[in-house]
């Protein structure tokens, strides 16, 4: 089992994020109204990648790990917010914590973790804009965004363990022939 190569995954998800924020803006919207649909989608392409990503790794315990923890990132995030009860800045119910941030960043911790920062740091990029299209949209203070990114950072960081997968190498020379297993900690 091998990781896709970073480059092939980075240009997809730069294409995947152009096609996205070309297909919210039109000319009818202003650019206030494209960053929030643009957030409102990305808080679904995050979680689906990093699915994804344990899907075409064929990483069974990935699955379960990232599962594991959007279980306990949602289940805090409305727990909180149902409890809390805090107004949002537009007046709404619900602020505290943003259930887009805190999904948002268990996807890119997860993938941090899980398969290290080449595939984190764009995924922590698509993350932070969410919790900031979040505020610019009027749907949160900042303390909501920045309280539901440490949900999801720390729910990802509770479940999940770096990809581990068994190396398997037929090695020899002109007088001998051997099988190396290599698995890294």
């Amino acid at each position: 089992m091998r990781l896709i190569p970073y480059r092939k995954n980075s240009r997809f998800i730069i294409l995947s994020i152009i096609l996205i924020l070309s297909l919210v803006v039109n000319s009818n919207t202003n650019a206030s109204d494209v960053i929030e649909k643009a957030g409102d989608i990305l808080q679904y392409v995050l979680p689906l990648t990093a699915a994804g990503m344990t899907l075409v790794n064929k990483d069974l315990n990935g699955t379960i790990q990232f599962a594991e923890s959007a279980a306990l990132t949602v289940g805090v995030t409305y727990g909180l917010k149902y409890t809390v009860d805090a107004e949002r800045p537009n007046g709404g119910k619900y602020s505290f914590p943003s259930g887009h941030t805190s999904i948002s960043f268990a996807s890119a911790e997860f993938i941090r973790k899980r398969y290290g920062w080449e595939y984190g740091i764009p995924a922590y990029a698509v993350a932070s804009f969410v919790g900031y299209s979040r505020v610019e949209a009027n749907q949160h203070y900042t303390r909501d965004v920045i309280a539901g990114a440490a949900i999801g950072i720390l729910s990802s960081f509770i479940f999940t363990d770096p990809y581990q997968k068994v190396n398997v190498q037929l090695i020899g020379d002109s007088q001998s022939i051997g099988i190396n297993l290599s698995c890294p900690w």
